[in-house]
């Protein structure tokens, strides 16, 4: 988003930017379209933060297009919108097995969605309504990361912006990372400055975090959370600079 359109959106909108860039390569709007094929046997991933169907995540803004939208759907998927539907309705099994017809296995860029279907995604991540839906259920996600802040008391934008990533990303924090999280914030010196403070908890967050993750994932996880962390970085070879870019700072959240 251009600098003047994303400062002037409430946090919720600017650390959704961050993570959907993160999540897609992309910024917004061109991320609400992201889509994904079976790489991580998901089936397809799609949209702002990668909802899913293995998942049963990108389910519920199917449907609820097809509920209160029908007129838009039709209009994007024309012929195949039956199909769709049919797919929508059978067991998940089938689901599956619906969403690996419409893709092929590429030796290079692994599964591909194939045409039609894939235009038809993106034109679906670009109509309004089905950018609203997936906004509302970002903002869910949002409320929950405010309550993370709160058990870590933690009190910037940064920090709203790491934890709203943890649940995208990771969905929450286990009992046994918590423990080990407090245990470090414990030890941390007790003359830091509120800042400082405030950062070294977001490194230990990180950190402990990554670590949890599965064998394959922790260091891509890692710099993930550490560039939110300190604010800069590289993640899958693009440069993030949270303030420069996204305007979020170590300023209250509050």
């Amino acid at each position: 988003m251009p600098n003047p359109t994303i400062a002037s959106q409430p946090l919720s909108i600017r650390c959704l930017a961050l993570t959907a860039s993160l999540e897609t390569g992309r910024t917004i709007p061109e991320c609400f379209s992201g889509l994904t094929g079976n790489f991580d046997k998901q089936g397809i991933s799609f949209g702002v933060l990668q909802w899913n169907l293995g998942q049963g995540s990108l389910q519920p803004i199917l449907k609820e297009m097809l509920d209160k939208h029908r007129d838009r759907m039709q209009e994007i998927f024309h012929q195949h919108l039956p199909a769709l539907e049919a797919a929508l309705d059978s067991t998940k099994e089938k689901l599956m097995e619906f969403a690996l017809s419409i893709q092929y296995q590429d030796q290079h860029k692994g599964y591909v969605i194939n045409e039609p279907w894939k235009g038809m995604f993106i034109a679906l991540g670009r109509n309004p309504e089905c950018q609203a839906i997936q906004k509302r259920l970002a903002q869910v996600r949002f409320n929950e990361a405010l309550i993370w802040c709160k058990t870590y008391q933690l009190w910037s934008e940064r920090a709203a912006a790491l934890m709203f990533d943890i649940v995208v990303q990771n969905g929450s924090i286990s009992g046994a990372t918590q423990a080990a999280i407090l245990g470090e914030f414990s030890r941390l010196p007790k003359d830091l400055s509120k800042d400082d403070l405030e950062v070294h908890k977001m490194v230990i967050i990180a950190n402990l975090k990554a670590e949890a993750s599965k064998k394959e994932y922790i260091e891509d996880v890692r710099k993930r959370k550490l560039c939110i962390a300190n604010g800069k970085g590289v993640v899958h070879g693009n440069s993030y600079d949270l303030e420069g870019q996204f305007f979020i700072s170590l300023k209250s959240y509050a």
